[in-house]
């Protein structure tokens, strides 16, 4: 797939589009996900900058995640899981234990010896899980970061109150989370009007949206951390944007 991803904030004064390849391949060395994204001058619209959309999406994507848990997870969370061992699940990890203070991380992926190359290269100790019921039973924070088109995530095995991140499963016939997790959790997303044509997960289960992270972050939705919760991560252009712009503002000032 190639996807076209363009957006201008009025509050951060910055227009860009994002061009992203997405490739289901067998070469683990090369991200399924990559990307580049445009910065231009909204007045005139000349190119400003050609920056790593690759490591921005990584960043942006896990740092609304992170806004989503601190949001909706559970007051005295102690065990953070994560299903899939790729790109986003090393940028999840990475700000996740650098906000939050879990005693335990686990992680499983479907070739094990990525989670084992995952374990062995963060900077802290995780345990890897042979099964993906292993990994989330009892888990407090659960991230899926998976190119999964069937469930791999099931709500009975989900703790009462646990918060999801469901990151991957893009396409609206594709899944991540089954129907019993989608219908007993209180469903929160990025976008509703992305998640209503792009996520299978959403799409398929028929289960209803209760408010975008926007709206809580406003005030006029509740958070309901006390409840299971899930957080459909698709993506806004305006995040890339906005990301793009720090970026390069953070270097203009240092040149």
């Amino acid at each position: 797939f190639l996807g076209v991803m363009p957006a201008y904030s009025a509050a951060d004064d910055a227009l860009t589009t994002k061009l992203v390849t997405f490739y289901e391949h067998e070469d683990s060395s090369i991200p399924s996900h990559q990307a580049t994204v445009l910065l231009f001058d909204p007045r005139n619209g000349s190119l400003k900058a050609v920056l790593d959309g690759t490591v921005i999406t990584a960043k942006r994507t896990a740092a609304v995640s992170a806004i989503a848990t601190k949001l909706l997870m559970p007051p005295f969370a102690e065990v953070l899981c994560i299903l899939g061992a790729g790109v986003q699940a090393y940028s999840h990890y990475e700000i996740f234990t650098e906000l939050f203070t879990f005693k335990e991380v686990r992680i499983w992926n479907r070739t094990k010896e990525k989670a084992v190359k995952f374990a062995n290269s963060v900077n802290g100790p995780v345990q890897v899980c042979s099964s993906a019921q292993e990994a989330v039973t009892g888990a407090d924070v659960i991230v899926t970061v998976t190119m999964a088109t069937t469930p791999i995530l099931f709500g009975d095995w989900v703790k009462p109150g646990a918060h999801v991140n469901a990151v991957g499963a893009s396409r609206p016939d594709w899944r991540e989370l089954d129907d019993e997790l989608m219908k007993n959790s209180v469903v929160f997303v990025d976008s509703r009007e992305a998640a209503l044509t792009e996520s299978g997960d959403v799409i398929l289960s028929g289960a209803d949206i209760f408010a975008e992270l926007g709206e809580v972050l406003k005030g006029t939705k509740p958070a309901l951390p006390e409840k299971t919760t899930v957080f459909k991560s698709l993506g806004m252009a305006v995040e890339d944007t906005v990301a793009a712009k720090f970026v390069y503002d953070l270097w203009s000032a240092g040149n």
